[in-house]
């Protein structure tokens, strides 16, 4: 062989036993395929609180409530509470004597809730719907009248309904009452005509002590006997009332609880047919004198003004922890349902 052919057959067998040495080629390697994640669950929506749009800091706009001297500090309370909560509009709340903010509501149509020591009446309620609104009533909280007289009083402590009525009527003089009374003229002080609490002074008191042919309680005498009552002064502002009265040992008056409690220092409360005013003798009904508190709104207003339904429904849902401090007496849990009721079928949810 030539030098040159006998590398070259060298390298020839070289790689033919590499070659053989190798074998078949090995087989690929499958790829490694990684696990499909499964699909994500969908996220659920957020459940919205149907309520929201009726928190205080939710609403916006004006809000006008009038009427009851003696509702007026519970929903002064209850106002001064909702705009800590975050409502910024323009809330107004005006005493001018339950008739009188019915009147407004019902006939002028100027407000948005009427403020109301007595039902409404049915007359009331036909003057709401014929200017289109259709009356809503929600129960607040019960009210003791207080019967009161001058601290410095030391002879009246406790009269009965008979008394009363004789007392803010035809007797000119303490003695013409009890004539171990003193022989002083009698210093009366009532709250106007316009005041829920005059409209439930003449049904308690005045009414039944003059009676009709049929021996029945007649207001229109009651309400005339102590319009005609000589020297009554009358006012639809409480305060007035209590400064007449803590004015003179010999004077009288008579206004809601919440106003004696803020008073007490000066006034002293007399009994009635021996019950005290107190929250157990004006829940239980024993007290003569006691009645429900009332706001009014329509179930138009409350549909067109979220503001509205808002502020009723605070007041309503927050009142009880409230009420005992201004100086009323809390509705049961029966009647704050039906309050909670009323409001929802006011704006059909």
């Amino acid at each position: 062989m030539t030098k040159i052919v006998r590398p070259l057959l060298f390298v020839f067998v070289a790689m033919s036993l590499l070659l053989a040495a190798c074998g078949t080629p090995a087989a690929t390697e499958a790829p490694v395929v990684e696990p499909t994640a499964a699909p994500a669950e969908p996220t659920a929506a957020p459940i919205e609180d149907p309520m929201a749009m009726y928190a205080p800091d939710a609403v916006s706009g004006d809000i006008i409530t009038a009427g009851s001297s003696t509702v007026f500090p519970l929903s002064e309370r209850m106002k001064q509470r909702f705009e800590e909560e975050g409502f910024t509009g323009n809330l107004t709340v005006d005493s001018i004597g339950s008739g009188a903010g019915i009147e407004r509501f019902c006939v002028a149509g100027e407000t948005d809730i009427a403020n109301a020591s007595r039902a409404m009446k049915d007359t009331e309620v036909e003057s709401c719907k014929g200017i289109g609104r259709t009356v809503v009533e929600f129960q607040v909280g019960i009210d003791a009248l207080a019967v009161v007289v001058s601290a410095e009083n030391d002879f009246a402590t406790d009269m009965t309904k008979a008394e009363l009525a004789l007392i803010f009527s035809s007797a000119e003089k303490w003695s013409d009452v009890r004539p171990e009374w003193p022989a002083e003229p009698i210093l009366r002080f009532s709250p106007g005509t316009d005041s829920g609490t005059f409209d439930y002074f003449v049904e308690a008191i005045m009414g039944p002590a003059n009676l009709n042919a049929d021996g029945k309680a007649d207001l229109a005498k009651g309400e005339e006997a102590i319009l005609e009552s000589t020297g009554t002064q009358f006012s639809e502002d409480d305060n007035v009332l209590v400064q007449g009265v803590e004015g003179s040992p010999y004077a009288i008056g008579y206004f809601g609880y919440a106003y004696y409690q803020e008073n007490a220092s000066s006034l002293k409360a007399l009994s009635v047919d021996g019950i005290a005013p107190s929250a157990e003798t004006a829940e239980s009904g024993e007290y003569p004198i006691s009645r429900p508190l009332f706001i009014y709104s329509s179930t138009e207003i409350m549909q067109e003004k979220p503001q509205v339904s808002a502020f009723i429904y605070f007041y309503i849902t927050n009142v009880a922890d409230e009420i005992l401090d201004v100086g009323y007496f809390p509705i049961s849990e029966g009647k704050s349902q039906e309050n909670l009721d009323a409001w929802s079928t006011a704006l059909d949810m």
